[in-house]
């Protein structure tokens, strides 16, 4: 028997036919996906007919009836033709006159939930799922319809056990992935990734292996990586495995949902995971998810700001939702165990300001303590993207020794390369790579790739303050009239001068006569600038460095009393006379300072103002403070460059300067 996988270039050679009728690359999957999913199902159902005449004794020539009924208790769906008549879609393809009738037979032969599934007779149902009669129909328009069918008819299954089956389809997939997915990773997860997240949640699980392990992925999209993770558990030596998934793409869920039915104790669920919550209610061990990156909720935002159940403690950015699944899957554990392992990229860890959606969501799973680990990707490691990936590894139930800490995993470097690209895919992580990896995990210490900090080291204060802006020489107004901080109110103002239009406009009252008159001209001559008059003093605005003066009525002196603002506003008395007011105040604005957090209240306000004391020079206000978290993988593995030092450098030049002084040499000759 050759190896299943020889088959991989036999169905995409039926892709061949395609591209002669014009059909776009892209389009591809849409057209082999209801076709490979008819081979899947004859291959399966004639291996399944085969184990019931070994195991039951019963020939379906000589008793058609009992195993027909013996297979239908199997509940892996049921299709006359093949079952009941024992043929195939080979057998079909042998007559051309026949073809369309039988295959006609062939494809209403199917259970109703099967038909469901593949697209056949849907009815008023909207749902097309694989959309088989949809696309049998632009095939027979094409008139390549019979020779595609017999393409297909050539590929022969029923040989290899589901494992085996299920290994070719994780190949298929993936391809259709390389040209047809729309979002990084959207339907296909890396072998070797799965394989990762695998031994990452065999090292981390509590489930004893002689009892269920309840798995659930609520993308799981063809359920690659649920079945994946599922069959590597069960070589690992876990015997009972329930696999639960949750699709909202019609035909990635059709596709999973008829794996499911060669599956013990498998549920594959349709709809919108984070609004329709197809498992609410059911408890998980272990959640593995590759969630959609960079994709917008705002089609079902209304539902999701609605949501009464507690699954999303804080909102993301409407632009990115995979921190809502982040959450969803925390929620979706016990209580107070379970594993989390999902792949994030990079905006999960930083995107967002203190005090934002993305910020809080970060800082609620640190508060509960869920996270243990989070683990850098190398570049080019997905389909369709060659952007760094992350796994975040939550966890309900750390050891002890792991409270309130957190282990970094810098595996960037941890990869080979592939000895021929698929896509985007251009590295891959062999077995020691990922041991290196899961040993890190496991013994959480400081090594070459790894470093483990206190949670609160990813937390930070963003300290609101407001600053008060100071002359040269450290002065700013309210302080200089006695009064810091606060408004100095000039209420008896009774003369205005306003330079405008290039002209002076004063007085602006009925006043002729002006009480020494020689010092105004002065500061006329100085400032071109509003002026304020009292009985005793002349303020007005240095145009040049922005500080208010003060000059005596009685003496003519001038006296600077800092950095500030003059504000004057007009009115009238009931009685129609004019009335001036004026005040003066600090000149001020707002501004922010990162400062590290500290867990003890007290001592994170004395860190704030040992901070402010010894950074900040100018006098200020605390206002709000918001405490923010976020994860910097390029800080924290950081390795600075290392610099020649001058004498090597100045050895080297001296060198070249040798160097050209003979070529020189060479060249006078």
């Amino acid at each position: 028997m050759k190896d299943i996988l020889s088959y991989e270039s036999d169905i995409w050679s039926c892709a061949d036919l395609l591209i002669s009728t014009g059909i776009k690359q892209s389009d591809f999957p849409k057209y082999m996906m209801p076709f490979f999913a008819l081979i899947m199902l004859e291959g399966r159902m004639r291996n399944a007919m085969s184990e019931i005449e070994q195991a039951e004794g019963i020939n379906r020539e000589n008793n058609s009836d009992k195993f027909v009924e013996a297979f239908k208790d199997m509940d892996c769906g049921y299709n006359e033709y093949i079952v009941k008549d024992g043929k195939t879609l080979s057998d079909i393809c042998n007559n051309d006159k026949t073809f369309e009738d039988d295959f006609r037979n062939y494809i209403v032969g199917f259970d109703g939930k099967l038909k469901e599934l593949l697209g056949i007779e849907r009815g008023t149902d909207d749902s097309k799922y694989l959309n088989l009669e949809g696309i049998v129909a632009e095939l027979r328009k094409k008139g390549v319809l019979m020779q595609y069918v017999t393409k297909w008819a050539q590929i022969d299954l029923s040989p290899y056990n589901n494992s085996d089956i299920t290994t070719l389809e994780e190949h298929i997939k993936r391809k259709w992935a390389d040209i047809s997915a729309d979002t990084a990773g959207e339907q296909y997860t890396p072998e070797d990734i799965i394989s990762l997240i695998a031994e990452i949640v065999s090292a981390k699980i509590e489930v004893s292996h002689n009892d269920y392990v309840h798995l659930y992925d609520p993308t799981c999209g063809g359920a690659n990586l649920l079945f994946g993770v599922s069959d590597r558990l069960n070589n690992a030596g876990y015997k009972y495995i329930e696999a639960n998934g949750s699709e909202w793409n019609d035909a990635l869920y059709a596709l999973a949902k008829i794996e499911s039915l060669f599956r013990e104790d498998a549920k594959i669920k349709y709809g919108n995971t984070l609004t329709t919550l197809p498992f609410k209610g059911k408890e998980f061990d272990v959640v593995v998810a590759n969630p959609p990156y960079g994709i917008p909720w705002k089609g079902y935002e209304k539902e999701i700001r609605n949501d009464q159940t507690g699954q999303f403690a804080f909102l993301p950015s409407v632009s990115d939702g995979q921190l809502l699944f982040l959450q969803h899957n925390a929620w979706q554990l016990h209580e107070n165990s379970g594993l989390v392992v999902e792949v994030n990229n990079g905006s999960s860890l930083f995107s967002g300001d203190a005090g934002s959606g993305e910020s809080n969501i970060r800082k609620y799973l640190f508060d509960n303590d869920w996270i243990e680990g989070i683990i850098q990707m190398p570049s080019d490691e997905f389909f369709n993207t060659g952007i760094v990936t992350y796994l975040w590894i939550l966890n309900k139930n750390k050891p002890i020794e792991h409270k309130d800490k957190v282990i970094l995993i810098n595996a960037s470097n941890l990869w080979q390369p592939l000895k021929k690209n698929k896509g985007s895919k251009r590295k891959e992580m062999n077995p020691d790579h990922r041991r290196q990896i899961v040993d890190a995990l496991v013994h959480f210490q400081d090594s070459d790739i790894a470093q483990v900090f206190d949670k609160w080291h990813f937390y930070f204060n963003k300290q609101h303050i407001r600053l008060t802006n100071i002359d040269s020489k450290g002065r700013y107004v309210s302080q200089s009239l006695g009064c810091p901080g606060e408004i100095f109110k000039i209420n008896d103002a009774d003369i205005i001068a306003v330079y405008s239009s290039g002209s002076w406009q004063w007085p602006l009252n009925d006043e002729t006569e002006w009480q020494n008159q020689d010092a105004m001209i002065a500061i006329r001559k100085i400032s071109g600038t509003t002026i304020v008059s009292t009985p005793e003093f002349f303020y007005w605005v240095d145009k040049i460095d922005g500080t208010i003066m003060r000059t005596s009525v009685e003496t003519g002196v001038h006296e600077t009393l800092g950095y500030g603002t003059l504000t004057v506003s007009y009115g009238k008395t009931r009685s129609g006379d004019k009335t001036c007011t004026a005040k003066i105040s600090d000149s001020t604005y707002k501004d922010t300072e990162i400062i590290p957090y500290n867990p003890n209240s007290e001592q994170n306000n004395e860190n704030i103002l040992a901070f402010m004391q010894r950074y900040i020079f100018k006098p200020y206000c605390l206002l709000d403070n918001t405490v923010g978290v976020e994860v910097n993988f390029n800080k924290e593995f950081y390795v600075p460059k290392t610099i020649d030092s001058v004498d090597s450098i100045l050895t080297e030049i001296l060198e070249i300067d040798k160097e050209l002084a003979n070529l020189e040499k060479d060249l006078n000759l």
